[in-house]
């Protein structure tokens, strides 16, 4: 049996993903690493022939792979965190199965730098958009905050503003599992599923309180774009509660732990003023009315952009705005 202090986890949760978990997986089973690695596959209870492949996938590698059969969908959070219980090993891994690996040295590298440095907790790299419709690889623009070894605490305002480049992207990294099982222990509100729909931030968060962060400056993830997925659904409505829960993760995390930044200040100003726009475009005055609520209990300030908002979402202006809109949305239609 192999040692699971020599063992490296790797996450994969999928639900409905027969097009692509095939591909997931390969690039996973393809790393060349010197240290031996499991596959915990969470199976959300797919309603296509994810489950199907994914089974075939163990049967084939036996040894490798172990696929977690919910009997009903938990959600994606859930799904993740009873996966990460799940791991055996010493250092953890996750790639989303619609996403996929571009480079078969990922885990050597990473495994190798956490082995010679104890004071380092995760490891990430840089990483590429893939086009699901035009099978095209790009950059989401340049890397910041990164050096081969920060002071993990220098990173974590950063952490708690992701948006188009996330500070750590958790699908190109590796990181400890002592570590992470030891701030789900101490800070059990934080990994609550019930209470937040993501489960990367606090994860990187965490792990960046507690140590050092090491970068290495290659891509080695292919981050799935142009669908729907659950931080980009197909809503208004879903839009505007997915980033009302993320902003309020950020929020909670930076009052626990003391963060001030004046870049928070301000990133909390956009993410509200981005709330009112989907309350504005759902045209739903329950969601209007929770904008400025978070607004208030975070004790956020009005800026010119959010004072516009307030003006647009007065009810008789709403109304014509949105009429003036959907005639746009007509012509260009038409056009």
């Amino acid at each position: 049996m192999t040692n699971p202090r020599e063992l490296i986890s790797v996450i994969v949760c999928t639900y409905n993903q027969q097009d692509t978990i095939g591909r997931t997986l390969n690039s996973i089973l393809s790393q060349e690493c010197h240290l031996p690695f499991e596959i915990i596959i969470g199976e959300d209870c797919s309603t296509d022939n994810t489950l199907a492949i994914c089974k075939q996938y163990e049967q084939k590698h036996p040894d490798v792979i172990r696929v977690i059969a919910n009997p009903a969908n938990k959600g994606f959070v859930q799904n993740y965190f009873d996966c990460l219980r799940a791991c055996k090993g010493k250092y953890i891994a996750d790639c989303a199965g619609d996403d996929f690996w571009i480079d078969n040295k990922k885990l050597e590298d990473e495994s190798i730098i956490l082995e010679n440095d104890q004071s380092i907790g995760i490891v990430h790299t840089d990483w590429f958009r893939y086009n699901e419709d035009t099978k095209e690889l790009s950059s989401p623009g340049k890397a910041q905050n990164h050096k081969p070894k920060v002071d993990g605490k220098s990173l974590l305002a950063a952490i708690l503003m992701p948006d188009s480049r996330p500070a750590i992207h958790l699908c190109t990294s590796l990181f400890r599992s002592d570590w992470i099982r030891k701030a789900m222990q101490q800070y059990p509100q934080f990994f609550d599923p019930q209470s937040y729909l993501c489960e990367d931030v606090q994860i990187a968060f965490f792990l960046a309180h507690m140590g050092n962060v090491a970068w290495i400056d290659k891509a080695t993830l292919a981050y799935s774009c142009g669908k729907h997925t659950i931080s980009n659904p197909n809503s208004e409505e879903k839009q505007f509660h997915f980033w009302a829960n993320a902003t309020k993760l950020s929020y909670n995390l930076a009052q626990s732990f003391n963060l001030k930044d004046k870049q928070l200040d301000t990133f909390f100003q956009a993410r509200i003023h981005k709330l009112m726009m989907h309350a504005f475009r759902s045209g739903k005055p329950s969601l209007k009315i929770k904008a400025m609520e978070m607004q208030q209990e975070m004790n956020i300030e009005d800026n010119r952009r959010i004072r516009i908002c307030k003006i647009l979402l007065f009810p008789g202006i709403w109304q014509m705005m949105r009429h003036i809109r959907s005639i746009i949305k007509t012509i260009k239609t038409q056009n």
